[in-house]
């Protein structure tokens, strides 16, 4: 550190860039007039103050003194001398504060929060005491009388003063030795801990970035200023940690907060949501008791819920949605104040704990891994709440759990069986021996008649050809449920594998388990077709000795050579995005292109809006949310290849499939070779950006009217646009959404946004980026309403 004198006119030049008015007085270069306003929310904010300030000759090793010039009406400032115990300073000074700290900390702290039990004016902090109305009153009337500009008195400092700048110095009269503790700062060295502890939460959160300079966490400023922190009105506790979108991508550790004293019996809210977090040490949030709402949604934390949770008896939102939890769900059950509990699009598992559904203002547990009967009064819920759960039954679910239970025999069923067995032994011993002779017959005339395998192999292939051969255009989900399984793979459904070598690699991009995986494994391994178009089929390969599943994409009909196609694919595999599914390995010979995909079980958005005969329903919410997410990725694509001008060039429904998280994920992202004949009827050149944003406002609107794109040759677009000219606007949507009461003004909006996207001339389009915002900005208004909406009805109950 420089020496004192540079130091202090370093500080001096501080205070001056930010705007304070400083001016010398005669008493020498250690002190000076400092002009400041009044602090906002305060009743001292209608004055202008100024304040005799002198460096002691050890600063910044030790603090300056402060003194009024103008009367102020304060309990902790001397009426008559203006003098403020060096006591309010000191408890808190090191040498790494300055002389802006003492003007936008420490005295705007003292003047928003007397202490009266302390007084320096025993006035004041008797009235302050008796009636805080008529002691804000008193302060105002001083405000108007002494702290207007022009009648801020010029006094010098009296020898008194100067000498109580020195810490050695004899102490001040009987009220001036009186210690002076703000109700905030009754330990001023709480409040530190207090901002460390809130510095440590943000390093890990962020990790380790140095926060924005407009973001005001640092140890120079009040931490009740900070971006994101809410305190309460009269004291500085932290009430509200608030950092949702802040694209954090560290980890959330609960024990930095919940472990410090007073943020630990302070600390109401947490709001963490749509960033992209993880979490360790989550068993300490039960030390935060009087936490009341918890809310992480859209992250990336994995494992067990804490059981922690259980213990915060105050807790009354707790929203984990869509992240990667798994297990058993604590028992929440026993926490009566829980108002809200938002678990969709987890892993969660076992039986959903016996809630009391009635306390209940929103539920939400769909898409996870739960099993068993719904809970007692959870009938009396939404559909919605509940779907994507296989194993789970009951009402409101059309899963029967009588008829899930049958599948296990019963005990009494179990001496019945019993005997038939030894019987059936015989029987089926005898099936088995005529079954070895038959198997014995066809080998040996297999091997005569090897020459006719080829035939066999093609008739097979008309055979699939048959069965998919109308649906061109259908997603994977409508092929699936018609097509047969094959044993010998691929090759059984392709006529010209054979042209194929056999013993070529194929080239690994994404997973070291396809690591010197060969084509020939592909062709041996077990295949069912899952779908065909114009451009090419998509095959579902089972391998067991890897235990995964891959689909793989059969390209034909793309004008592109074998060396611009590994090219292709190797710049696709260098840029990355948690919603866009990479190709895992592909293969290219003269005669074939491949890619090789990791299996989505999950199935396609198509088939999540088009219904798959399980009465599964998509709500509003989840709707938006996936829009949200597409047009993100597809936004973050556009820009990583803008200037290799890669499209996705066949943007469907069918084409975005739900991960293992049940998020949705863009496939086939760069291949070009659209199947859609009206897409392509709509661009001269179908590969480009513009394209890809007719696609996704076709997208919206198949999400907003449950609809195909394509419907007995009418264009949906075309059909959407005209109904809207004709103002039939609600007409369009779809009814579960009306049934479900969704937010028309919402939808409407999120219909105009299709429409811009599906607008007949390509210039006028958006660009996706654009898209993401405004569906952006539209999630925001549905969480806000959705909250407030909430806060309403639990006023109302009250």
């Amino acid at each position: 550190m420089g020496s004192p004198s540079k130091r202090k006119d370093m500080d001096l030049m501080k205070l001056m860039m930010n705007d304070y008015k400083v001016e010398p007085v005669d008493d020498g270069i250690n002190g000076f007039h400092v002009e400041f306003h009044g602090p906002k929310d305060s009743p001292y904010e209608c004055g202008v103050w100024k304040v005799h300030v002198v460096i002691p000759d050890a600063y910044p090793y030790k603090c300056p003194s402060i003194k009024f010039l103008n009367k102020i009406f304060h309990p902790n400032i001397n009426e008559k001398s203006g003098s403020v115990c060096l006591d309010v300073i000191r408890q808190s000074w090191s040498p790494m504060f300055d002389l802006l700290n003492v003007f936008e900390v420490f005295l705007p702290q003292l003047l928003l929060y007397p202490n009266p039990s302390h007084p320096l004016n025993r006035e004041a902090g008797s009235l302050l005491l008796r009636d805080p109305k008529e002691y804000e009153l008193k302060v105002k009337e001083y405000c108007e009388h002494y702290a207007k500009k022009m009648e801020i008195p010029e006094s010098k400092p009296d020898a008194s003063d100067e000498e109580s700048s020195d810490e050695d110095s004899s102490e001040q009269s009987d009220n001036d030795e009186v210690l002076f503790f703000l109700l905030p700062h009754t330990a001023t060295s709480d409040e530190t801990d207090v901002g460390i502890a809130l510095l440590k939460f943000y390093e890990k959160l962020s990790n380790n970035a140095k926060p924005d300079v407009n973001f005001g966490w640092n140890l120079t400023s009040d931490h009740c200023r900070w971006d994101g922190i809410k305190c309460y009105t009269r004291s500085s506790s932290v009430m509200t940690i608030s950092l949702n979108r802040r694209r954090f991508s560290g980890v959330f550790d609960p024990s930095t907060l919940c472990d410090e004293e007073s943020l630990s019996t302070s600390l109401k809210e947490i709001f963490l949501n749509d960033n992209a977090i993880t979490g360790e040490n989550l068993e300490e949030i039960g030390n935060c008791k009087q936490l009341e709402d918890l809310h992480i949604r859209g992250n990336k934390f994995s494992g067990n819920l804490p059981g922690a949770l259980a213990k915060l008896n105050t807790l009354k939102q707790l929203d984990i949605s869509r992240n990667k939890f798994l297990g058993d769900v604590p028992d929440l059950a026993r926490i009566s104040s829980l108002k809200e509990f938002s678990a969709q699009f987890n892993q969660l598992s076992g039986v959903i704990p016996n809630f009391k559904f009635s306390n209940f203002e929103f539920f939400n547990v769909s898409f996870n891994n739960f099993s068993g009967p719904i809970p007692a009064g959870g009938e009396r819920r939404q559909v919605s709440s509940f779907i994507g759960n296989p194993q789970l039954c009951g009402d409101p679910l059309p899963n029967d759990c009588s008829s899930l239970s049958s599948e296990a025999p019963s005990d009494a069923e179990q001496p019945n069986k019993t005997k038939k067995s030894k019987d059936q032994i015989f029987m089926y011993a005898g099936y088995l021996l005529i079954a070895l002779v038959l198997i014995l017959i066809i080998t040996l005339w297999v091997c005569r008649k090897g020459k006719k395998n080829k035939d066999n192999d093609q008739k097979v292939a008309k055979k699939v050809a048959s069965i998919d051969g109308s649906t061109n255009n259908s997603d994977f989900a409508t092929v699936e449920m018609k097509t047969g399984f094959s044993k010998s793979g691929i090759s059984a459904v392709s006529a010209d594998d054979s042209m194929l070598v056999s013993s070529s690699s194929l080239v690994s991009l994404a997973s070291p388990e396809a690591n010197g995986l060969k084509f020939e494994d592909l062709l041996k391994a077990p295949a069912e077709l899952l779908g065909r178009s114009t451009h090419g089929s998509v095959y579902k390969v089972i391998f067991e000795d890897l235990k995964m599943n891959l689909a793989v994409k059969r390209i034909r009909n793309w004008n592109i050579s074998g060396n611009n196609f590994k090219l292709r694919m190797k710049r696709l595999n260098q840029v990355t995005h948690p919603n866009v599914l990479p190709a895992i390995t592909f293969y290219s010979s003269s005669q074939e292109k491949l890619l090789v995909y990791e299996y989505q079980e999950h199935g396609s958005l198509f088939r999540l809006i088009h219904g798959n005969g399980t009465g599964e329903a998509f709500d509003w919410g989840s709707r938006l949310y996936v829009a949200g997410m597409v047009a993100d990725a597809l936004a973050f694509m556009h820009q990583e290849f803008y200037e290799d001008r890669i499209a996705h060039g066949n943007l469907k429904s069918s084409n975005i499939l739900l991960n293992k998280n049940l998020e949705p994920c863009i496939s086939e992202y760069g291949l070009m070779v659209g199947d859609s004949d009206h897409y392509q009827s709509l661009e001269v050149n179908h590969a480009n950006f513009k394209g890809d944003v007719y696609a996704f406002g076709a997208m919206l609107l198949e999400l907003l009217t449950g609809k195909l794109v394509m419907t007995e040759g009418v264009d949906l677009a075309t059909w959407v646009v005209s109904a809207v000219k004709e103002e039939w606007t609600v007409e369009v949507f779809d009814r579960n959404l009306i049934r479900e009461g969704a937010s028309e003004e919402r939808m409407v909006s999120l219909l105009q946004i299709a429409i811009k996207c599906v607008n007949r001339s390509p210039e006028s389009r958006p660009s996706m980026d654009k898209v993401a915002l405004m569906i952006n900005a539209l999630k925001e208004e549905e969480d806000k309403s959705m909250y407030l909406s909430e806060a309403s009805n639990e006023g109302f109950s009250r």
